[in-house]
């Protein structure tokens, strides 16, 4: 997809017209919260949050319930969004930043990224962050087995999960939930709360 499809029209489709949305406010605020419950659990301080792909910033607040005292970064390539909430406008996959943040929010973004932005993006998120990750991006598994098609995106990038997780393992280690931390970070986690293959 172009950039300039990122518009009103796309947003009211996926997001807000109850019939074809995608999620809902209450949704975000569900991950959101689940998201800084596991950071907490993991002891891991949050002083500068990116969300990346923020879309209308509906994880925001349960963000900032979790981390008040947090910096809230919000990142989105479409220029109706940023004129309407004030975001920062770049891509992810070019995107600088001055200091690293300690937890970065990759959540439905890099689906509609070629396969050579998508990996120069998954190389920032590592350069980006510091601390915790968690990403998110609708697979070709997810696709054949969960997706409801009736209001997912079909206009998207679907790529093998092992594609994913190959890039991310060069940087993080999963933790679970789609959670990963930045490699060299200290974290305790139980054996039988890691994620294991069978």
């Amino acid at each position: 997809m172009s950039i300039s499809e990122f518009n009103a029209s796309f947003y009211e489709r996926f997001y807000e017209n109850p019939r074809t949305r995608v999620t809902t406010p209450e949704e975000m605020s569900l991950r959101a919260t689940a998201i800084a419950g596991l950071v907490q659990y993991l002891e891991m301080p949050v002083k500068r949050i990116l969300d990346a792909g923020c879309g209308m910033g509906w994880m925001r607040p349960g963000l900032e319930r979790a981390f008040p005292q947090a910096e809230y970064v919000g990142l989105e390539v479409s220029d109706h969004l940023c004129q309407r909430y004030g975001w920062v406008q770049a891509s992810l996959a070019t995107y600088r930043a001055r200091r690293r943040f300690d937890l970065v929010i990759c959540y439905d973004v890099l689906q509609y990224l070629t396969d050579r932005e998508a990996a120069r993006a998954l190389v920032n998120l590592a350069r980006l962050c510091r601390g915790a990750l968690y990403f998110h991006a609708p697979t070709l598994e997810d696709w054949r087995k969960n997706a409801d098609r009736s209001t997912s995106d079909s206009n998207v990038r679907f790529r093998p999960a092992d594609w994913y997780r190959a890039r991310l393992n060069r940087g993080f280690r999963h933790v679970g939930f789609g959670l990963h931390v930045r490699r060299g970070v200290p974290v305790v986690q139980w054996e039988l709360e890691a994620p294991w293959s069978v």
